[in-house]
């Protein structure tokens, strides 16, 4: 039985999940981002108890048939961007598609429908929120970010940044030596 869960974005979500399915004693084959493959079926009201233990904790079990798709297409998408270690070379369409074993198309409509937005938008979105991270951790270079996350140039990795942030990534990488600077003056 294959179970999806809203908001089930990072590890700490997944560790959550783990530990509510061995307080009811489900036992389970897998747990990823949004999804869990349990042994078997499970029993209705022991489901009801797991779905009530989740969205006490924030997340929500799903059973909606566009929503499962929705958060299927979002949990690729993060963990792609965020937890790999390499970008797939491949198209993200392709990739999403074959992840998800549906039509780009399909997904696409689907998902723009519900979340108003389009995947490559929401791509955009997270790879900038990764780029972010990465300028922070100050371990790369931006010709190094841009070649990890699949951009094909610095300046294309820059003008998606300045478009979605209004920041270029430059200065955004000296707001937080200005940060730490203003802290020293304490």
């Amino acid at each position: 039985m294959i179970l999806y869960i809203k908001y089930m974005v990072s590890l700490r979500c997944k560790m959550l999940v783990r530990e509510e399915l061995k307080k009811l004693n489900i036992d389970y084959l897998n747990i990823e981002l949004g999804m869990v493959e349990t042994l078997g079926n499970v029993a209705p009201e022991t489901l009801e108890k797991f779905k009530n233990n989740l969205a006490y904790s924030g997340l929500e079990l799903l059973d909606d048939k566009k929503a499962i798709l929705i958060e299927r297409i979002k949990n690729v998408t993060i963990e792609m961007i965020h937890y790999t270690d390499e970008v797939p070379k491949v198209n993200y369409s392709d990739y999403i598609s074959e992840k998800l074993h549906h039509d780009y198309t399909y997904l696409s409509n689907v998902f723009s429908e519900v979340k108003g937005i389009t995947i490559q938008h929401f791509i955009i979105m997270h790879k900038i929120e990764r780029v972010k991270e990465l300028l922070l951790y100050d371990e790369l270079t931006l010709t190094e970010i841009a070649y990890l996350l699949n951009y094909s140039s610095v300046a294309h990795l820059s003008n998606q940044f300045k478009k979605i942030t209004g920041l270029s990534p430059t200065y955004f990488k000296e707001m937080k030596y200005r940060r730490t600077k203003n802290l020293e003056n304490i």
